[in-house]
C-alpha cells in the first residue's frame, strides 16, 4: 500500500485537497505541502487544524519549493518520502512535476493539461504536445500518473465512462456542460486563478464533431440547458482539457464542453479583450518598463481564495451523453450538485475549488490500497470508474444521474 502524499500548490484548490487528505490520513500517511511561498502552505496547514481535519494524529509540514525545478522537486519528494504527489499547481508546472516523480518513480496525478506560458491555445490534441510524450517513460518506471483528475476534467470523464459501461451500448455524442450558479458578492472576479482563467478563453474553441476537430471562436455557439437545481442555465462552447481525451477515445461520438457565463462578465472580458489587456505577451510602458498585460490584470482583481467566505448558491456540473440502448436511442445525464457554503464550512474554499479538490485525493486513496495504482499514464476514462464514483459519493461529491427511468443516486454495491 502507498502512503504519504506530497501536495504541490498553495491556493484554494490546494487548501481543499489538503483537508481532504487530512480527513483521510489514516489511508494516506503523512502530508506534505509546497509551493514558491512556504507561508501559503503555513496558512493551509493552520486552517487544518483549526478544523480539527486530521483524523488520526500524524505530521502535516510545510515546505518552499520552485515547482519548475524539477531537481528540486525530485529533492523534496525524497525528503519527505512522499509515495503519491498531488499537483494542484499552476498548469506551468505540470511537466517538471511529472517529470520528477518519474525520476524518483512515485505516482503523480494533476488537474489539468500542462500549459507553455509562452502559448496560448495549441493545436489538438492538448495531451499529445506534453503529457502523452511521457507514456513510455511512466511504463518503463512504473509510475503511476493519471491525468486531469479534478471535476472538469476528471470526474466528468468518469461520467462518461460510466455511461458507456452502465447505461448506453453506443455513444453518439458528450456533451459536458459546467455552470456555476452561485454568486460571490464582487464587481469582477474570476473563480480560480485569473490568468488560467482567461488564456482558457482568448484562443481558439475546439470541439471534436464529426470525427475532426471544429474550430469556433468564444462565446460564438451558445445554448440554454435546463438542468437540476439550477434550472435554466445559458452555456457557450468552450475549448477545455476533457474533450481532447475523450475524443480519442470516443472518435465516433461529437465531444463538446459547455461553461456557463452571465452577460456582466461576457461584457467584462470582451473588453479586456479588445483592449489588449489578456495578452500574455510582454509590452513596455512610457517609462520603458516590460510588462505582461496579463498578469497585470491578475494582480488587480481579487485573489480567487479571498472570494470563499461570502460565496452563495450552487454549482451543477454533467455529462449529457446520447446513443443507443437496445437498439433504440437513449441519453442519460450524470451530474453532481455542490453548494459553495457547505464547502466553506467544511474545509474554508468556495464550491468551485471544493469540486476540483475533492476527487484527486479521491484518487489518491485509490492509488494507495491499489485500485487504481495502475503504474502507467492514464486519464480518468481509462480506469474503473465505479470505485472512484462510490468513494467521491462518501467524501463529499455525490453522484446523481437523469434518464428515462427518472432522477435517482448512483450508487453501486
Amino acid at each position: 500500500m502507498k502512503k504519504n502524499v506530497l501536495i504541490i500548490g498553495g491556493g484554494g484548490v490546494a487548501q481543499v485537497v489538503a483537508h481532504k487528505c487530512a480527513q483521510h490520513n489514516d489511508l494516506l500517511g503523512d502530508l506534505h505541502i509546497a509551493s514558491r511561498t512556504k507561508s501559503k502552505c503555513d496558512s493551509i496547514i493552520e486552517s487544518v487544524h483549526q478544523k480539527g481535519a486530521m483524523k488520526v494524529p500524524g505530521t502535516f509540514e510545510a515546505h518552499a519549493v520552485n515547482a519548475m525545478d524539477t531537481a528540486a522537486v525530485a529533492d523534496l519528494i525524497r525528503k519527505t518520502g512522499a509515495q503519491i504527489v498531488i499537483n494542484v499547481g499552476s498548469a506551468f508546472v505540470n511537466m517538471y512535476v511529472l517529470d520528477a516523480c518519474i525520476e524518483t518513480g512515485v505516482a503523480y496525478m494533476d488537474t489539468a493539461i500542462h500549459e507553455d506560458p509562452e502559448k496560448i491555445c495549441e493545436t489538438p490534441p492538448w495531451y499529445g504536445n506534453y503529457e502523452w510524450k511521457k507514456r513510455e517513460a511512466c511504463e518503463k518506471a512504473g509510475v503511476t500518473a493519471i491525468l486531469g483528475v479534478g471535476f472538469d476534467p476528471g470526474v466528468v470523464n468518469a461520467y462518461a465512462r460510466l455511461a458507456e459501461d452502465e447505461y448506453l451500448d453506443t455513444i453518439t455524442s458528450i456533451d459536458i456542460v459546467d455552470i456555476n450558479a452561485g454568486s460571490h458578492g464582487k464587481w469582477f472576479a474570476t473563480n480560480f486563478d485569473p490568468e488560467i482563467n482567461f488564456r482558457e478563453f482568448t484562443g481558439t474553441v475546439y470541439s471534436w464533431q464529426n470525427g475532426q476537430w471544429q474550430s469556433n471562436t468564444m462565446f460564438e455557439v451558445g445554448k440554454e440547458w435546463d438542468l437540476p437545481v439550477v434550472g435554466k442555465q445559458k452555456a457557450y462552447m468552450t475549448g477545455h482539457d476533457e474533450v481532447h481525451s475523450l475524443s480519442a477515445r470516443y472518435p465516433q461520438a461529437d465531444v463538446r464542453f459547455w461553461m456557463g457565463f452571465g452577460d456582466h462578465y461576457i461584457n467584462v472580458f470582451t473588453v479586456l479583450k479588445n483592449l489588449g489587456l489578456l495578452s500574455e505577451q510582454p509590452v513596455k510602458t512610457a517609462e520603458g518598463q516590460e510588462v505582461v498585460p496579463l498578469k497585470v490584470v491578475k494582480a488587480v482583481l481579487p485573489d480567487p481564495a479571498s472570494l470563499a467566505p461570502n460565496y452563495t448558491g450552487k454549482t451543477c456540473i454533467g455529462d449529457f451523453v446520447k446513443g443507443t440502448k437496445d437498439g433504440k436511442p437513449a441519453e442519460v445525464f450524470i451530474y453532481n450538485v455542490a453548494d459553495h457554503k457547505e464547502a466553506y464550512e467544511e474545509v474554508g474554499s468556495q464550491g468551485i475549488s471544493y469540486t476540483a479538490g475533492v476527487p484527486p485525493v479521491a484518487a489518491a486513496i485509490l492509488i494507495a490500497n491499489g485500485t487504481w495504482d495502475v503504474r502507467k499514464m492514464a486519464n480518468v476514462e481509462d480506469l474503473d470508474p465505479k470505485p472512484f464514483i462510490s468513494l467521491l459519493n462518501r467524501i463529499g461529491l455525490p453522484t446523481r444521474v437523469k434518464d428515462a427511468n427518472g432522477d435517482r443516486a448512483v450508487e453501486f454495491g
